[in-house]
């Protein structure tokens, strides 16, 4: 077992350093804030452990046994990416002008909404259920009880990345002097708004 969760964390840390929708979310939202980049974390990590959750009941199974199901909630997650994307570039256009000190913290986000970003664009993903139903079977020792040991699994998964993600949330706070300039976030803004606009595209045009 030790082994085993040995390869798992490792395993937990390729698939959370892959750049994806949620990082570039994770570092947009801790711009404003370290409390909303941390939050946000929250929100993704409890996607993770949901989908962990409904991958250990073998509800996931249907997702990729129907394309039609499977297709909806792929427009249904592009749409969400190209939302978010919107929203972002809005902000940088609020942004432009905008004093360098006091704009940190009054452009955020609530804390509630952080935490729904989070979760939100997790659940959006597909990909990431069935991920979630590829990789957590991988790690059941033989012999182990299947439902308790893929739940105990992904809570470990979810409860890794945060302390993964919360190093971003960090490093983040740690540049807050240059970052919290209106020009540096202005364009930091502009570059995530890009980046999820252009995730949502792929994922929309993805097969």
């Amino acid at each position: 077992m030790p082994t085993t969760l040995i390869a798992f964390l490792g395993a937990c840390t390729l698939i959370a350093a892959s750049p994806g929708p949620s990082t570039v979310l994770i570092i947009k939202q801790s711009l404003h804030s370290r409390r909303s980049g941390f939050l946000t974390v929250l929100g993704n990590e409890t996607g993770v452990f949901i989908w962990g959750v409904v991958a250990a009941l073998g509800l996931t199974a249907l997702l990729t046994a129907s394309e039609i199901a499977y297709d909806v909630m792929r427009i249904g997650g592009a749409l969400v990416l190209v939302a978010f994307g919107i929203q972002t570039l809005r902000q940088a256009r609020r942004t432009k002008g905008a004093a360098a000190d006091g704009g940190w913290e009054s452009t955020g986000r609530t804390g509630w909404a952080a935490y729904r970003a989070g979760l939100l664009l997790n659940l959006a993903n597909p990909k990431a259920a069935v991920f979630a139903l590829s990789f957590l079977p991988q790690f059941v020792p033989e012999g182990a009880p299947h439902l308790l040991t893929m739940v105990g699994l992904a809570a470990l998964w979810a409860v890794y990345e945060v302390g993964y993600y919360g190093l971003y949330v960090w490093f983040v706070g740690r540049l807050r002097a240059v970052l919290s300039r209106a020009g540096v976030r202005r364009r930091l803004e502009q570059v995530s708004g890009g980046v999820l606009l252009l995730l949502g595209v792929r994922m929309a045009l993805e097969s």
